[in-house]
């Protein structure tokens, strides 16, 4: 964990028109990590796309314990740290690069050529100075740190979409921070009127 680095950009910033919505997994998609998943779209455009899987916690890590392992809190001022940091969720953000951090976060942080605004509720930063800002206090209010993204090359999503592999709905501030992990699923099929009990490997197909 202590290579962990964070890229500047890793897309491309032109806002296309899956931009900020979400990905559902559909039951035909059974290999891991995307089985069952929920995707925040950070870009997509004719060159692929890019995004956070949302409802895939890292298992055993916590936020205070990468902020050490990264050395921007020594061990000692653990305990000095502002009460949300321990709530803050850190999430498998998909397969591609998993040694880097993508802090998903609220509107209320900003860095100069640093966050890239996904929608209105919604920011992304790539750089650790987020991280020493929640250290500090001073970072957003709400924020998920996620290791690693789903990509896609070009037209990749298109054709999984059109092979009936996902379904897109609506993505906002309250899905991705005020949600349980184990939960957005459920809710992000019952957001576009889908009961999960009544999906089946088939739907959908002719």
């Amino acid at each position: 964990m202590r290579d962990m680095s964070f890229p500047s950009s890793p897309y491309d910033a032109e806002p296309t028109f899956l931009d900020g919505q979400c990905l559902v997994a559909m039951p035909g998609i059974v290999d891991e990590p995307f089985a069952r998943s929920v995707i925040y779209v950070c870009a997509h455009s004719a060159e692929g796309a890019m995004g956070i899987v949302l409802n895939r916690p890292a298992p055993n890590v916590s936020l205070p314990d990468l902020l050490v392992q990264l050395e921007i809190v020594p061990e000692p001022d653990r305990i000095r740290l502002p009460q949300n940091v321990g709530r803050m969720q850190v999430l498998i953000g998909g397969p591609v690069e998993t040694s880097r951090g993508f802090v998903l976060h609220t509107p209320d942080f900003h860095i100069a050529q640093s966050t890239l605004p996904i929608d209105a509720g919604v920011c992304l930063t790539a750089t650790v100075d987020i991280l020493r800002a929640i250290a500090r206090g001073d970072g957003p209010k709400n924020a998920v740190l996620a290791l690693g993204y789903a990509g896609w090359g070009a037209g990749q999503l298109e054709l999984e979409m059109q092979a009936n592999g996902w379904l897109n709905c609506p993505a906002d501030a309250d899905l991705i921070f005020n949600t349980a992990a184990d939960a957005r699923y459920e809710l992000a099929l019952r957001r576009i009127g889908i009961d999960p009990a009544m999906l089946s490997v088939e739907a959908g197909h002719a």
